[in-house]
């Protein structure tokens, strides 16, 4: 599980970083970043959503946030999340395409996208 530093919650965060719109996507996740950092006291803040327009059942959507965060989670405990640190917050959004695929899959895409951020 994503340790709580890392976790964006509220839904002002949420908004403020959708409003910089800074985005790429690949592979049906996209990714968009927030504000940079001034100082790099604090540690990056992440979102993942999914839609409901993208899967009427909730197994489907929670399924597809647990395979983002924990790709999340083992390329920050590797440290392979190379210049997405220098953001304050990133939020990484799943689509139709992403729902039937595997872990290695999904971790591809989110490391091409922290190596475009």
């Amino acid at each position: 599980m994503l340790p709580k530093q890392y976790r964006l919650k509220k839904r002002s965060a949420f908004k403020a970083t959708y409003k910089v719109k800074n985005s790429t996507h690949t592979g049906g996740v996209t990714l968009f970043a927030g504000l940079l950092k001034k100082e790099n006291e604090y540690p990056t803040k992440v979102g993942f959503v999914v839609s409901k327009k993208v899967h009427k059942r909730a197994v489907k959507r929670n399924r597809l946030k647990r395979l983002m965060r924990e790709s999340y989670r083992l390329l920050l405990k590797d440290n392979k999340l190379g210049n997405s640190q220098k953001y304050m917050s990133l939020i990484f959004v799943g689509s139709e395409k992403a729902l039937g695929k595997n872990f290695s899959n999904i971790k591809s895409s989110i490391e091409k996208l922290l190596e475009r951020i």
